[in-house]
């Protein structure tokens, strides 16, 4: 049996079902939400970012996370809960913050970000593409000298690896944005980031799959799996199917790890829930995306509107919107971008998604033992977007039997196990 089963129809799972089917495989995708959804891939900031070669799991993230977490309008916050699974995620999270991770991980998410925007300069050219990419960098607005130097810092590292990177201050931030006031001591220019719009992307992609005969298969839940000795043969779904496969892949994102606990396989993962604001008619919309430094507030123009969002919470998985940290990211626009109120926030319904996060802050890429006929592409937190077209195009690889070009030793799902 030649056909691909894909878990998951997020950012990631279109992506690895888009590859797939270029190399003539046979490939339905499920998942446990309509296909017409509001999920993590539709929400976010949209950003494609070169310049995120560091790791969540980096030196003084502990530290910072501690501080933070007792402020409920903080960047990061954990929800404290008994939860075995929460306890033994952070203590992989303390161990991975050291120096020599970032040193060994930098150089491969540097390779995968700068892959995945040449995907993406790819994907804009098919017919049914309409995602509106805009090549045009990234700002990181600092609004004190000294978060501009510790960003400065970051700016030399991404030089070291080849990443375009520019310390500007504050004249020369305002230059780039000469229609825009704000107020800040400068900025970091990382000219090879770009952005687009999260959910034409989505619609772009499934257009493209369904053009190449993918089927999918949503509001369907999966509540187990069979196995034929080392294979994977069929998922089990709540309506009493058997989906069989000659293939997997699990790209389920902050499900993934209950997923594959009928296998075996242990992903030690925590859905870190992030919120957006969307204003349809804002009063000045930039033309270039940015992250306010101090805050970790992501802006993001797009299609004529301006989408804001941010925030870290580790509270399991549930959707539930806290006012007080949406509070925290509308608070903060302002501090940055003067001309803006928090109350023009008002009236506009906050959105939040669930990010898979990995304790060393790497994708789950990769054949697992666990089952020898099943990917798994998970685990990519905050990165999502950017690495998708990367991660499809390597899950396509695998599951043609071609070499990946990518050493995934880093990445293993078996790392933890």
């Amino acid at each position: 049996m030649d056909n691909v089963v894909i878990i998951g129809q997020g950012i990631i799972g279109l992506c690895s079902a888009f590859y797939a089917a270029r190399r003539g495989l046979k490939v339905t995708v499920i998942d446990r939400q309509p296909l017409a959804q509001n999920g993590c891939s539709y929400g976010n900031a949209g950003m494609i970012v070169p310049s995120h070669f560091i790791p969540l799991a980096a030196p003084g993230m502990v530290a910072l996370g501690l501080k933070w977490m007792w402020n409920p309008e903080s960047p990061f916050y954990i929800k404290p809960r008994p939860d075995i699974d929460l306890a033994a995620w952070a203590l992989k999270f303390w161990k991975a913050a050291t120096p020599a991770h970032v040193r060994r991980s930098s150089p491969l998410l540097r390779d995968l970000h700068l892959a995945s925007r040449a995907c993406y300069e790819e994907l804009a050219t098919l017919p049914e593409a309409d995602f509106g990419l805009v090549k045009k960098g990234l700002l990181m607005l600092c609004r004190t000298a000294r978060t501009l130097e510790e960003e400065a810092h970051t700016a030399e590292h991404a030089r070291t690896l080849g990443v375009p990177a520019e310390v500007l201050d504050a004249a020369a931030t305002a230059a780039l944005e000469p229609g825009i006031r704000m107020s800040v001591a400068g900025a970091v220019y990382f000219p090879k980031d770009c952005h687009l719009t999260p959910d034409r992307l989505m619609q772009s992609l499934v257009r493209a799959c369904r053009s190449m005969g993918v089927k999918f298969l949503p509001d369907t839940e999966i509540t187990g799996c069979q196995r034929d000795g080392k294979r994977l043969r069929a998922l089990c779904t709540a309506r009493g199917e058997e989906i069989e496969g000659g293939q997997f892949v699990l790209a389920g994102g902050s499900w993934s790890a209950e997923t594959v606990k009928p296998l075996g396989l242990r992903l030690p993962m925590q859905a870190g829930k992030g919120y957006s604001l969307t204003l349809p008619n804002p009063r000045q919309s930039p033309e270039i995306c940015s992250i306010l430094a101090e805050a970790r507030v992501a802006v993001t123009p797009m299609a004529g509107g301006l989408r804001v969002g941010g925030t870290m919470e580790i509270a399991g998985l549930n959707t539930t919107i806290s006012p007080r940290r949406v509070r925290g990211i509308v608070n903060a626009v302002p501090d940055y971008y003067p001309d803006f109120s928090p109350a023009d926030f008002d009236g506009l319904q906050p959105w939040c998604g669930l990010r898979p996060c990995s304790p060393d802050g790497l994708p789950y890429l990769g054949r697992t033992a666990a089952a020898e006929n099943l990917v798994v592409a998970t685990g990519h937190s905050m990165m999502g977007i950017s690495l998708g077209p990367v991660t499809g195009e390597i899950v396509g690889r695998l599951l043609a039997g071609e070499a990946s070009s990518f050493d995934l030793g880093l990445m293993s799902p078996d790392r933890y196990v």
